[in-house]
Protein backbone atom coordinates (compact mmCIF):
# COMPACT_ATOMS: atom_id res chain seq x y z
CA UNK A 1 0.00 0.00 0.00
CA UNK A 2 0.41 2.90 0.64
CA UNK A 3 1.48 0.55 2.58
CA UNK A 4 4.38 -1.21 0.75
CA UNK A 5 7.59 -2.04 2.55
CA UNK A 6 10.88 -2.62 1.80
CA UNK A 7 14.50 -3.99 3.62
CA UNK A 8 18.10 -4.59 2.90
CA UNK A 9 21.59 -5.97 3.66
CA UNK A 10 24.88 -4.26 2.45
CA UNK A 11 28.34 -4.46 3.02
CA UNK A 12 30.81 -1.45 2.77
CA UNK A 13 34.03 -1.33 2.50
CA UNK A 14 36.80 0.75 2.40
CA UNK A 15 39.92 0.89 1.09
CA UNK A 16 43.53 2.98 1.70
CA UNK A 17 42.25 6.01 -0.41
CA UNK A 18 40.27 8.64 1.21
CA UNK A 19 36.80 8.91 0.48
CA UNK A 20 34.67 12.34 0.43
CA UNK A 21 36.32 13.32 3.94
CA UNK A 22 36.41 9.46 5.09
CA UNK A 23 39.95 8.85 6.99
CA UNK A 24 42.33 6.67 5.13
CA UNK A 25 42.17 2.68 5.99
CA UNK A 26 44.32 0.08 5.50
CA UNK A 27 41.50 -2.28 5.41
CA UNK A 28 38.40 -2.85 3.82
CA UNK A 29 35.44 -2.02 6.05
CA UNK A 30 32.15 -4.18 5.98
CA UNK A 31 29.28 -2.38 6.50
CA UNK A 32 25.48 -4.24 5.73
CA UNK A 33 22.09 -2.94 4.97
CA UNK A 34 18.42 -4.57 4.98
CA UNK A 35 16.02 -4.20 2.70
CA UNK A 36 12.41 -5.52 0.91
CA UNK A 37 13.35 -4.24 -2.58
CA UNK A 38 13.37 -6.69 -5.37
CA UNK A 39 15.86 -6.66 -7.90
CA UNK A 40 13.77 -4.14 -9.99
CA UNK A 41 13.62 -1.53 -6.61
CA UNK A 42 15.84 0.79 -5.56
CA UNK A 43 18.13 -0.78 -3.10
CA UNK A 44 19.85 -3.47 -4.97
CA UNK A 45 20.32 -1.17 -8.13
CA UNK A 46 21.50 2.01 -6.20
CA UNK A 47 23.85 -0.79 -4.04
CA UNK A 48 25.33 -1.49 -7.61
CA UNK A 49 25.96 1.52 -9.40
CA UNK A 50 27.81 2.81 -5.65
CA UNK A 51 30.18 0.09 -5.69
CA UNK A 52 30.80 0.90 -9.23
CA UNK A 53 32.23 3.67 -8.56
CA UNK A 54 35.11 2.41 -6.39
CA UNK A 55 34.95 4.77 -3.55
CA UNK A 56 36.81 2.12 -1.33
CA UNK A 57 33.28 1.59 0.30
CA UNK A 58 31.98 -1.76 -0.77
CA UNK A 59 28.36 -2.15 -0.05
CA UNK A 60 26.31 -6.17 -0.01
CA UNK A 61 23.09 -6.53 -0.07
CA UNK A 62 20.54 -8.83 1.59
CA UNK A 63 16.55 -8.84 0.96
CA UNK A 64 14.54 -9.90 3.85
CA UNK A 65 10.54 -10.35 3.89
CA UNK A 66 7.81 -7.36 5.32
CA UNK A 67 6.51 -10.12 7.77
CA UNK A 68 9.73 -10.65 9.02
CA UNK A 69 11.15 -7.01 9.53
CA UNK A 70 10.43 -6.18 12.76
CA UNK A 71 10.88 -9.39 14.22
CA UNK A 72 13.99 -10.51 12.65
CA UNK A 73 15.40 -7.00 12.78
CA UNK A 74 15.11 -6.68 16.03
CA UNK A 75 16.45 -10.24 16.85
CA UNK A 76 19.31 -8.99 15.28
CA UNK A 77 20.05 -6.05 17.27
CA UNK A 78 19.29 -7.78 20.54
CA UNK A 79 22.64 -10.32 19.43
CA UNK A 80 24.84 -8.19 18.23
CA UNK A 81 23.91 -9.00 14.79
CA UNK A 82 22.31 -6.19 13.42
CA UNK A 83 23.26 -4.81 10.29
CA UNK A 84 24.27 -1.49 9.57
CA UNK A 85 21.92 0.24 7.44
CA UNK A 86 18.42 -0.72 7.42
CA UNK A 87 15.32 0.23 5.51
CA UNK A 88 11.59 0.14 8.17
CA UNK A 89 8.05 1.21 7.27
CA UNK A 90 7.66 4.70 8.17
CA UNK A 91 4.93 3.66 11.42
CA UNK A 92 7.71 1.40 13.02
CA UNK A 93 10.38 3.64 13.07
CA UNK A 94 9.39 4.85 16.16
CA UNK A 95 9.51 1.46 18.15
CA UNK A 96 12.91 1.12 17.04
CA UNK A 97 13.99 4.50 18.10
CA UNK A 98 12.79 4.67 21.26
CA UNK A 99 14.48 1.48 22.11
CA UNK A 100 17.93 3.06 21.47
CA UNK A 101 18.17 0.54 18.32
CA UNK A 102 18.64 3.00 15.61
CA UNK A 103 21.23 5.84 15.37
CA UNK A 104 20.24 9.72 15.95
CA UNK A 105 21.40 11.27 12.66
CA UNK A 106 20.33 14.82 14.02
CA UNK A 107 23.94 16.15 13.95
CA UNK A 108 25.53 13.93 10.77
CA UNK A 109 22.18 15.13 8.98
CA UNK A 110 22.61 18.74 9.77
CA UNK A 111 26.47 18.93 8.44
CA UNK A 112 25.57 17.40 5.64
CA UNK A 113 25.72 18.72 2.05
CA UNK A 114 23.19 16.45 0.54
CA UNK A 115 20.64 15.45 3.28
CA UNK A 116 18.74 18.70 3.64
CA UNK A 117 15.80 18.29 5.82
CA UNK A 118 14.08 21.62 4.55
CA UNK A 119 13.70 19.57 0.93
CA UNK A 120 11.20 16.48 2.46
CA UNK A 121 7.57 16.47 2.46
CA UNK A 122 6.42 17.60 6.72
CA UNK A 123 5.17 13.91 6.58
CA UNK A 124 8.41 11.52 5.54
CA UNK A 125 10.52 13.75 7.69
CA UNK A 126 8.15 13.46 10.91
CA UNK A 127 7.83 9.76 10.22
CA UNK A 128 11.81 9.81 11.46
CA UNK A 129 11.82 11.79 14.06
CA UNK A 130 11.69 10.52 17.63
CA UNK A 131 11.93 12.75 20.91
CA UNK A 132 13.03 15.64 18.73
CA UNK A 133 15.82 14.13 17.22
CA UNK A 134 16.13 12.75 13.32
CA UNK A 135 16.74 9.07 13.54
CA UNK A 136 16.39 8.14 9.80
CA UNK A 137 16.05 9.39 6.38
CA UNK A 138 13.05 9.09 4.57
CA UNK A 139 13.73 6.53 1.80
CA UNK A 140 9.94 6.78 -0.77
CA UNK A 141 6.97 8.27 -0.24
CA UNK A 142 3.20 7.37 -1.54
CA UNK A 143 -0.39 8.86 -0.50
CA UNK A 144 -4.35 7.78 -1.61
CA UNK A 145 -6.66 9.96 -3.60
CA UNK A 146 -9.84 9.02 -5.21
CA UNK A 147 -9.93 7.68 -8.39
CA UNK A 148 -13.14 8.31 -10.49
CA UNK A 149 -14.46 6.97 -13.73
CA UNK A 150 -15.52 10.12 -16.00
CA UNK A 151 -17.27 8.02 -18.25
CA UNK A 152 -19.90 6.57 -15.99
CA UNK A 153 -20.04 9.92 -14.69
CA UNK A 154 -20.86 11.75 -18.02
CA UNK A 155 -23.46 8.45 -18.00
CA UNK A 156 -25.18 9.56 -14.53
CA UNK A 157 -25.36 13.34 -15.34
CA UNK A 158 -22.34 14.18 -13.05
CA UNK A 159 -19.54 16.40 -14.44
CA UNK A 160 -16.66 14.66 -15.25
CA UNK A 161 -14.41 17.88 -14.36
CA UNK A 162 -15.92 18.24 -11.16
CA UNK A 163 -15.59 14.77 -8.85
CA UNK A 164 -16.68 15.10 -5.43
CA UNK A 165 -14.86 17.45 -2.99
CA UNK A 166 -16.78 16.90 0.49
CA UNK A 167 -18.19 13.69 2.36
CA UNK A 168 -21.23 14.86 1.40
CA UNK A 169 -20.76 15.09 -2.31
CA UNK A 170 -18.95 11.63 -2.22
CA UNK A 171 -21.82 9.50 -0.52
CA UNK A 172 -24.57 11.70 -3.18
CA UNK A 173 -22.26 10.83 -6.23
CA UNK A 174 -22.33 7.34 -5.25
CA UNK A 175 -25.61 7.26 -4.41
CA UNK A 176 -26.53 8.67 -8.03
CA UNK A 177 -23.66 5.87 -9.34
CA UNK A 178 -24.22 3.24 -8.06
CA UNK A 179 -25.74 0.37 -10.95
CA UNK A 180 -27.15 -2.60 -8.50
CA UNK A 181 -28.58 -4.37 -12.07
CA UNK A 182 -24.92 -3.65 -13.62
CA UNK A 183 -23.28 -5.00 -10.79
CA UNK A 184 -21.40 -1.46 -10.28
CA UNK A 185 -20.83 -0.61 -6.82
CA UNK A 186 -20.90 3.87 -5.76
CA UNK A 187 -17.10 3.50 -4.43
CA UNK A 188 -14.16 0.77 -3.47
CA UNK A 189 -11.95 1.34 -0.57
CA UNK A 190 -10.41 -1.31 2.14
CA UNK A 191 -11.71 -1.14 5.44
CA UNK A 192 -9.89 -4.58 5.83
CA UNK A 193 -9.03 -5.25 9.71
CA UNK A 194 -5.68 -4.54 9.24
CA UNK A 195 -3.04 -1.84 8.64
CA UNK A 196 -5.11 -0.77 5.47
CA UNK A 197 -7.85 -0.16 7.18
CA UNK A 198 -5.87 2.55 9.60
CA UNK A 199 -4.15 3.75 6.70
CA UNK A 200 -7.41 4.15 5.14
CA UNK A 201 -9.37 5.76 7.92
CA UNK A 202 -7.30 7.77 9.78
CA UNK A 203 -6.91 10.77 7.12
CA UNK A 204 -10.31 10.71 7.51
CA UNK A 205 -10.29 11.11 11.38
CA UNK A 206 -7.57 13.64 10.81
CA UNK A 207 -9.33 15.85 8.20
CA UNK A 208 -12.30 15.81 10.75
CA UNK A 209 -10.19 17.15 13.51
CA UNK A 210 -9.69 14.12 15.41
CA UNK A 211 -6.12 11.99 15.80
CA UNK A 212 -5.30 8.91 16.80
CA UNK A 213 -4.68 10.06 20.55
CA UNK A 214 -8.14 11.36 20.26
CA UNK A 215 -10.35 8.92 18.00
CA UNK A 216 -13.45 9.30 19.20
CA UNK A 217 -13.78 12.74 19.03
CA UNK A 218 -17.30 14.06 17.21
CA UNK A 219 -15.13 14.53 13.63
CA UNK A 220 -13.94 10.59 13.66
CA UNK A 221 -17.49 9.89 14.77
CA UNK A 222 -18.64 11.66 11.61
CA UNK A 223 -16.24 9.82 9.32
CA UNK A 224 -16.98 6.43 10.47
CA UNK A 225 -20.57 7.21 10.12
CA UNK A 226 -20.15 8.24 6.75
CA UNK A 227 -18.29 4.86 6.37
CA UNK A 228 -20.77 3.36 7.74
CA UNK A 229 -23.66 4.91 5.23
CA UNK A 230 -21.71 4.01 2.18
CA UNK A 231 -21.86 0.29 3.43
CA UNK A 232 -24.97 0.49 4.96
CA UNK A 233 -26.49 1.26 1.72
CA UNK A 234 -24.63 -1.27 -0.44
CA UNK A 235 -22.91 1.49 -2.26
CA UNK A 236 -19.78 -0.22 -1.55
CA UNK A 237 -19.27 -3.90 -1.56
CA UNK A 238 -19.83 -5.55 1.30
CA UNK A 239 -16.75 -7.11 1.00
CA UNK A 240 -14.64 -4.23 1.56
CA UNK A 241 -14.86 -4.94 5.14
CA UNK A 242 -11.96 -8.12 3.97
CA UNK A 243 -10.03 -6.43 1.15
CA UNK A 244 -6.94 -5.42 0.62
CA UNK A 245 -6.55 -1.61 -1.81
CA UNK A 246 -5.49 -3.79 -4.42
CA UNK A 247 -8.22 -5.93 -4.49
CA UNK A 248 -10.63 -3.11 -4.29
CA UNK A 249 -9.10 -1.07 -6.65
CA UNK A 250 -9.51 -4.02 -9.09
CA UNK A 251 -13.16 -3.68 -8.66
CA UNK A 252 -12.99 -0.20 -9.94
CA UNK A 253 -10.34 -1.36 -12.72
CA UNK A 254 -13.29 -3.79 -14.35
CA UNK A 255 -15.87 -1.35 -14.16
CA UNK A 256 -17.78 -2.32 -10.99
CA UNK A 257 -17.08 0.53 -9.20
CA UNK A 258 -17.56 4.23 -10.18
CA UNK A 259 -14.93 5.74 -7.74
CA UNK A 260 -12.37 4.27 -5.58
CA UNK A 261 -9.62 5.41 -3.03
CA UNK A 262 -6.23 4.22 -3.46
CA UNK A 263 -2.83 5.48 -4.78
CA UNK A 264 -0.21 6.16 -6.95
CA UNK A 265 1.12 2.42 -7.11
CA UNK A 266 -1.98 1.43 -8.88
CA UNK A 267 -1.17 3.84 -11.68
CA UNK A 268 0.22 1.66 -14.17
CA UNK A 269 -2.18 -1.36 -13.47
CA UNK A 270 -4.66 1.15 -14.24
CA UNK A 271 -3.33 2.04 -17.70
CA UNK A 272 -2.91 -1.45 -18.62
CA UNK A 273 -6.84 -2.61 -17.33
CA UNK A 274 -8.86 0.24 -17.33
CA UNK A 275 -11.31 0.79 -20.45
CA UNK A 276 -12.24 3.56 -19.56
CA UNK A 277 -11.85 7.31 -18.93
CA UNK A 278 -10.46 7.98 -15.49
CA UNK A 279 -9.14 10.72 -13.42
CA UNK A 280 -8.17 11.15 -9.96
CA UNK A 281 -9.02 14.17 -7.35
CA UNK A 282 -8.02 15.29 -3.83
CA UNK A 283 -9.59 13.21 -1.09
CA UNK A 284 -12.67 15.07 -0.60
CA UNK A 285 -13.06 16.66 3.04
CA UNK A 286 -15.93 17.13 5.72
CA UNK A 287 -17.00 20.39 4.51
CA UNK A 288 -15.92 22.97 2.33
CA UNK A 289 -12.71 24.74 3.50
CA UNK A 290 -12.11 22.16 6.29
CA UNK A 291 -8.40 21.05 6.91
CA UNK A 292 -7.05 18.08 4.47
CA UNK A 293 -4.95 14.80 5.19
CA UNK A 294 -3.79 11.92 3.76
CA UNK A 295 -2.02 8.66 4.69
CA UNK A 296 1.95 8.40 3.92
CA UNK A 297 3.14 4.87 2.70
CA UNK A 298 6.57 3.81 2.38
CA UNK A 299 10.00 3.21 4.22
CA UNK A 300 12.48 5.14 5.79
CA UNK A 301 16.45 4.38 5.68
CA UNK A 302 17.74 3.97 9.28
CA UNK A 303 21.35 3.28 10.73
CA UNK A 304 21.71 1.00 13.58
CA UNK A 305 23.06 2.15 16.85
CA UNK A 306 25.52 -0.86 16.71
CA UNK A 307 27.38 -0.22 13.87
CA UNK A 308 31.02 -0.07 13.85
CA UNK A 309 31.06 2.67 11.32
CA UNK A 310 28.91 5.16 11.14
CA UNK A 311 30.72 7.90 8.95
CA UNK A 312 30.74 5.33 6.74
CA UNK A 313 27.34 4.23 6.63
CA UNK A 314 25.95 7.76 6.59
CA UNK A 315 28.20 8.32 3.75
CA UNK A 316 25.91 5.46 2.08
CA UNK A 317 22.93 6.92 2.92
CA UNK A 318 24.32 10.45 1.08
CA UNK A 319 24.31 8.45 -1.86
CA UNK A 320 21.02 7.04 -1.74
CA UNK A 321 19.88 10.27 -1.11
CA UNK A 322 21.93 12.09 -3.94
CA UNK A 323 19.97 9.53 -6.52
CA UNK A 324 16.32 10.68 -5.13
CA UNK A 325 15.69 11.66 -8.49
CA UNK A 326 15.96 8.71 -10.26
CA UNK A 327 13.44 7.02 -7.97
CA UNK A 328 10.35 7.74 -10.01
CA UNK A 329 11.87 7.57 -13.20
CA UNK A 330 13.89 4.27 -12.52
CA UNK A 331 11.84 2.55 -10.03
CA UNK A 332 8.28 4.00 -10.36
CA UNK A 333 8.56 5.34 -6.33
CA UNK A 334 7.74 9.04 -5.23
CA UNK A 335 10.66 10.64 -3.75
CA UNK A 336 10.03 12.04 -0.39
CA UNK A 337 11.22 15.35 -1.27
CA UNK A 338 9.33 18.54 -2.34
CA UNK A 339 12.00 19.85 -4.42
CA UNK A 340 11.90 16.86 -7.16
CA UNK A 341 9.37 17.11 -9.29
CA UNK A 342 8.07 14.11 -10.96
CA UNK A 343 9.18 14.13 -14.87
CA UNK A 344 6.25 14.07 -17.26
CA UNK A 345 5.76 10.43 -18.61
CA UNK A 346 4.33 10.72 -21.54
CA UNK A 347 0.84 9.39 -20.73
CA UNK A 348 -1.39 11.84 -20.45
CA UNK A 349 -3.55 10.53 -17.60
CA UNK A 350 -0.82 9.54 -15.40
CA UNK A 351 0.70 12.83 -15.59
CA UNK A 352 -2.59 14.04 -14.24
CA UNK A 353 -3.03 11.75 -11.69
CA UNK A 354 0.80 12.28 -10.43
CA UNK A 355 0.32 15.85 -10.05
CA UNK A 356 -2.92 15.26 -7.40
CA UNK A 357 -0.53 12.97 -5.92
CA UNK A 358 2.13 15.17 -5.14
CA UNK A 359 -0.14 17.41 -4.49
CA UNK A 360 -2.46 15.39 -1.60
CA UNK A 361 1.57 14.78 -0.28
CA UNK A 362 1.38 18.10 1.17
CA UNK A 363 -1.06 17.15 3.33
CA UNK A 364 -0.37 13.08 3.97
CA UNK A 365 0.35 12.37 7.76
CA UNK A 366 2.52 9.63 9.27
CA UNK A 367 0.77 6.95 11.71
CA UNK A 368 1.96 7.43 14.70
CA UNK A 369 4.95 8.43 14.94
CA UNK A 370 4.59 5.65 18.40
CA UNK A 371 6.73 2.88 19.12
CA UNK A 372 3.58 1.09 19.88
CA UNK A 373 1.85 1.44 17.03
CA UNK A 374 0.64 -1.46 15.60
CA UNK A 375 -1.49 -1.58 18.92
CA UNK A 376 -2.99 1.41 18.58
CA UNK A 377 -3.70 0.69 14.92
CA UNK A 378 -5.18 -2.69 16.33
CA UNK A 379 -7.96 -0.49 18.17
CA UNK A 380 -8.99 1.74 15.49
CA UNK A 381 -9.26 -1.37 13.21
CA UNK A 382 -11.47 -3.22 15.75
CA UNK A 383 -13.73 -0.27 15.68
CA UNK A 384 -13.85 -0.03 12.17
CA UNK A 385 -15.40 -3.36 12.25
CA UNK A 386 -17.78 -3.52 14.84
CA UNK A 387 -19.10 0.04 13.40
CA UNK A 388 -19.70 -1.35 9.92
CA UNK A 389 -20.76 -5.21 11.03
CA UNK A 390 -23.20 -3.65 12.99
CA UNK A 391 -22.29 -4.44 16.49
CA UNK A 392 -21.48 -1.45 17.77
CA UNK A 393 -22.57 2.35 17.19
CA UNK A 394 -19.56 4.45 15.42
CA UNK A 395 -19.22 6.37 19.00
CA UNK A 396 -19.99 3.45 21.06
CA UNK A 397 -16.69 1.87 18.95
CA UNK A 398 -14.32 4.52 18.80
CA UNK A 399 -14.91 5.12 22.65
CA UNK A 400 -13.76 1.75 23.35
CA UNK A 401 -11.01 2.31 20.80
CA UNK A 402 -9.59 5.34 22.54
CA UNK A 403 -9.87 3.66 26.08
CA UNK A 404 -7.59 1.28 24.72
CA UNK A 405 -5.17 3.42 23.06
CA UNK A 406 -5.30 5.54 26.63
CA UNK A 407 -3.89 2.29 28.02
CA UNK A 408 -1.48 1.89 25.45
CA UNK A 409 -0.09 6.00 25.79
CA UNK A 410 -0.22 5.65 29.31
Amino acid sequence: MGIRRYAMLAAVALASVSVSGLPASAEDVTISVWSLDRDIQPAPNLIKDFNALNTGIKVEYRQIQFDDVVSEAMRAFSTGQAPDIIAVDNPEHALFASRGAFLDLTDMIAKSDVVKVENYFPGPLASTMWDGRNYGIPKATNTIALYYNKDMFRAKGLDPDKPPQTWDELVEAARKLADPSANVYGLAFSAKANEEGTFQFLPWAQMAGASYENINADGAVKALDTWKTIIGEKLASPDTLTRSQWDSTGTFNSGNAAMAISGPWELDRMIAEAKFDWGVALLPVPQEGAERSSAMGDFNWAIFASTKHPQEAFKVLEYFVSQDDRMFKDFGQLPARSDIAIPETGEPKKDAALKVFAEQLKYAKPRGPHPEWPKISKAIQDAIQAALTGQMSSKDALDQAAEKIKAVLG
